[in-house]
């Protein structure tokens, strides 16, 4: 080593550490170190701070185990996201979150490469390698990502010209760095693939309305070397095999790791789940309860329910035909023909009264029918027993 050539820290950044064991991104665990969260030894952990195999690392005041820190693994989910999900793991309004179709991973959590906004659908990846992550996310490793638009109103070539070119938006300048016409739409409805650079917020949007137009329709279909097929519908996710995260470890410059052995049930268990996923999500409102009664104390004007015919119960049932014609005795014992008169020629119950018209008289019932029932209707039918 010359007088001039400086020696190499000993250990690793500390932020790099905890963002490889998937606790989160490293410029998340960056604000984690800021506010205090992190200590390394018992004593606070500074920014830039490097630590070694022999350091005790805590987090929330939880000391993080020696196989944590040295035994990372490099998982890759590609998701079609739908519309009306937003990229955050909670909601305080309790809409759908991206990650609740998400398997819960053995070890580390998955992180979000990117964001997608609400209105906005498509490739959304996910690995539980944060500096995985921070990587695919850092401007200097030039991430292109595509996206598939419907723009409303008449796309002129100058406009194209300065969108290429590049306008200057709230946040600085931005640009496209490809488009292209796509077949589709109609009258002031046509569609576009652009692609960006950056993953600034809205910046598709943002460009866009800088030219006086508006976008409709937003999907990602592409990011970096991972296409969105159509053999993931919306609302699914799968699981990257080795072989396509070594080459996506391979864009970012990290070296390959190889993937942990699945069992078969485990295997089977994301099957039931990537079937699963595609079902839509329910959201729960808030359960409100009818009072019975109103401020009055007064019954609600909600009718009340007929009460069941109780004369059914005395109706006594008809035993079987004999050979010559004449009935046999009756379940209770009861001769047929003795029965007393007021069961055979049964009164129909009157139906309920209204508080302004009379109650309508019964028709007559022959005997041996059943009469109607008290609302007109037939029994189970538009009616709840």
């Amino acid at each position: 080593m010359t007088e001039h050539e400086q020696p190499r820290p000993a250990g690793e950044k500390l932020q790099k550490v905890l963002a490889r064991l998937g606790l989160a991104s490293r410029r998340e665990i960056e604000t984690w170190i800021a506010e205090g969260r992190v200590k390394v030894n018992g004593a606070a952990a500074t920014l830039g701070q490097r630590v070694d195999a022999n350091d005790a690392i805590a987090l929330d005041g939880r000391l993080l185990k020696r196989e944590e820190i040295t035994g990372s693994v490099r998982r890759v989910l590609i998701y079609n996201k739908p519309d009306g999900e937003i990229c955050t793991r909670d909601d305080p309004e309790g809409r759908p979150t991206v990650f609740d179709r998400l398997p819960r991973p053995k070890e580390g959590r998955w992180i979000n490469i990117g964001r997608l906004d609400i209105n906005t659908t498509g490739l959304l990846l996910f690995t539980t390698d944060g500096e995985l992550a921070n990587r695919l996310m850092h401007p200097s490793y030039q991430m292109d990502r595509e996206y598939a638009v419907r723009v409303r109103g008449e796309v002129t070539e100058e406009m194209l010209e300065n969108l290429k070119n590049g306008v200057m938006l709230e946040d600085g300048p931005a640009k496209f760095t490809d488009i292209k016409e796509a077949p589709g739409g109609e009258g002031f409805n046509h569609w576009y693939h652009c692609v960006v650079m950056e993953g600034r917020n809205r910046e598709v949007r943002r460009l866009w309305e800088s030219q006086g137009l508006v976008v409709s329709r937003l999907k990602r279909v592409r990011f970096g070397p991972v296409f969105l097929t159509s053999e993931l519908t919306m609302g699914r996710w799968r699981e990257m095999e080795q072989r396509e995260v070594d080459i996506l470890s391979a864009e970012v410059g990290l070296t390959p790791q190889a993937l942990p052995a699945m069992k078969e049930k485990t295997r089977e268990k994301l099957d039931r789940l990537q079937r699963k996923s595609a079902k839509p999500i329910e959201v729960r409102g808030k359960r409100v309860l009818r009072p019975a009664k109103d401020e009055a104390g007064a019954e609600s004007a909600r009718p009340s329910r007929t009460p069941r015919r109780e004369d059914a119960e005395q109706r006594a049932p008809r035993g079987p035909r004999k050979e010559g014609g004449e009935r046999r005795e009756n379940g209770r014992g009861t001769p047929v023909a003795e029965r007393p008169n007021d069961v055979k020629k049964r009164q129909p119950r009157p139906s309920v009264e209204l508080a302004d018209r009379p109650a309508r008289k019964p028709r007559p019932t022959a005997p041996g029918k059943r009469p109607p029932s008290g609302d007109g209707q037939r029994p189970g039918f538009g009616r709840k027993r």
